[in-house]
């Protein structure tokens, strides 16, 4: 491939592979409808726009929105070390594949922030979840 064509599919796999790492970090202990759950929280992001970014990439890498970007994150070393033969990144892998190409359901219902059960951020205090999967709370009423 060559001209345009070739940049365009760069940049797919570029969004592929930084959306799988991030789902590596934020979810790899979910079920598969856990990691769909984060992508569909990304895929909200992009589509909303605004200071969270406008494309998969600039989403998954603005500071201190996905905790395993961290420079100071345990989760760094590791997501960025992970590669396809790791049998649940090459789950992130297939399911960043298909919401990078738009075709991954949202059952999140239009959700652009989540945290584990476990954790009780500021944002969310006195907001009800839009949804409950696995270990973690989604919310699309906040901006």
């Amino acid at each position: 491939m060559s001209g345009p064509g070739r940049e365009g599919a760069a940049a797919r796999e570029r969004a592929v592979d930084v959306l799988a790492r991030t789902l590596y970090g934020e979810a790899r202990g979910e079920p598969v409808r856990g990691i769909e759950a984060v992508a569909a929280v990304v895929a909200n992001r992009v589509r909303r726009g605004g200071w969270w970014g406008r494309d998969v990439v600039s989403v998954c890498l603005k500071p201190r929105q996905f905790s395993c970007w961290n420079p100071d994150d345990p989760n760094r070393p590791l997501i960025e070390k992970v590669g396809p033969s790791d049998p649940v990144f090459a789950i992130c892998l297939r399911v960043a594949r298909r919401a990078v190409a738009g075709a991954l359901d949202d059952p999140t219902r239009g959700a652009t922030h989540y945290h584990a059960r476990s954790a009780w951020p500021y944002w969310a205090r006195g907001r009800a979840p839009s949804a409950e999967i696995g270990n973690h709370l989604f919310y699309n009423d906040v901006e």
